[in-house]
């Protein structure tokens, strides 16, 4: 479970008298005195768990100050499970979007809480070989089961932008890093121009969840490896479903460090699926007959967390990051991008 704190900075607390009034007009059955705690952890849209003497729920919001562009959208969000939701496929009920900033300063929404067990550890030290194997397949299925939902049917055609996903994504993040940047780094450099140059052709189109890790999902309570909720979807859109998979596959070549890397961790004596296993089993449940070379996938999929970072680095020092560990985080920014620089050379950089 992700902590929660109730000692809040000023830039991040509630109106409480508002939000009720807004909640009584958009949110069916809410009633009662409301109260509520800031998740910690997240580093981008704060997260809060409100409650009433009878039902608790969970509020996104934009984080306040000067942001980047394109980012903190927490209209996407709001949209694309409000979309999935009914499919059956597991995101929480979403309840109402506010875009009114004079609400609580800031645009929001508000969904139900979803109990359940986050794992922090993709080692998942507390279970056994054959729980975390589950736990690992429902992770695979899950995503599969995404990317072959039709995006159009439920209302998403326009959701993303045509054209090649992958050419536009580097084109963003690049965008992103440059109005970030706080100093040269010559990784970032070679990367920038070797990506766009090499893009691989898409294939296919499907939504894109833009984070997909074991921590940004909850599993049902016990040892049940069932995935009762994908949360974050901050970065979604419509776009190559490799890209979601490759991300996600990064865990194992990150090695262990107490949260997604698996890398040496796999095998029958752990349970954990190795790379081609899951590889194997994606393939099979959305009709491909395998994946490309992963190493320019591997490139852009740090390129781009480093950019990410690097945002994190920037709002950390005009000082509008929303998490302690912030400052923290900021010092990853050139080990991401020479490991990106690391998997492009394999690819030919």
């Amino acid at each position: 479970m992700r902590e929660l704190q109730t000692d809040i900075a000023e830039r991040d607390r509630l109106d409480t008298e508002r939000l009720s009034t807004w909640m009584r007009d958009h949110v069916p059955g809410f009633n009662g005195t409301l109260d509520y705690a800031k998740f910690s952890g997240g580093q981008s849209n704060p997260t809060y768990k409100l409650t009433t003497p009878t039902t608790t729920y969970v509020l996104r919001r934009k984080p306040m100050g000067d942001l980047l562009p394109s980012a903190h959208q927490v209209d996407r969000e709001y949209r694309v499970m409000a979309a999935l939701h009914p499919t059956g496929f597991p995101v929480p009920l979403q309840y109402g979007l506010c875009e009114d900033a004079s609400v609580i300063g800031s645009a929001f929404y508000v969904m139900e809480m979803v109990e359940g067990r986050t794992i922090w550890d993709g080692g998942m030290p507390d279970l056994s070989p054959d729980q975390r194997r589950e736990h690992y397949h429902a992770m695979i299925d899950t995503l599969a089961d995404l990317h072959n939902t039709d995006y159009e049917a439920i209302g998403l055609g326009d959701f993303g932008r045509p054209g090649n996903y992958f050419e536009r994504q580097v084109g963003r993040w690049t965008k992103q890093y440059r109005g970030a940047e706080t100093e040269h780094m010559p990784a970032m450099e070679t990367l920038i121009e070797f990506l766009p140059r090499t893009v691989p052709e898409q294939t296919r189109t499907s939504i894109v969840h833009g984070d997909y890790r074991v921590d940004n999902m909850k599993f049902a309570p016990g040892t049940d490896g069932r995935v009762v909720a994908v949360l974050d979807w901050e970065l979604c859109t419509l776009g190559d479903s490799t890209a979601d998979l490759t991300y996600y596959l990064m865990s194992w070549v990150t090695e262990p460090e107490g949260r997604s890397g698996v890398k040496g961790l796999t095998g029958p004596e752990t349970g954990i699926p190795t790379l081609e296993e899951m590889v194997e089993r994606y393939c099979a449940r959305t009709g491909r007959d395998g994946l490309p070379q992963l190493d320019w996938y591997f490139a852009f999929n740090l390129f781009r967390l480093a950019s990410i970072v690097q945002g994190i680095k920037k709002r950390f020092l005009i000082g509008t990051a929303s998490s302690a560990r912030a400052e923290e985080m900021s010092a990853r920014v050139p080990m991401l991008a020479d490991a990106a620089l690391t998997f492009a050379r394999r690819a030919g950089a």
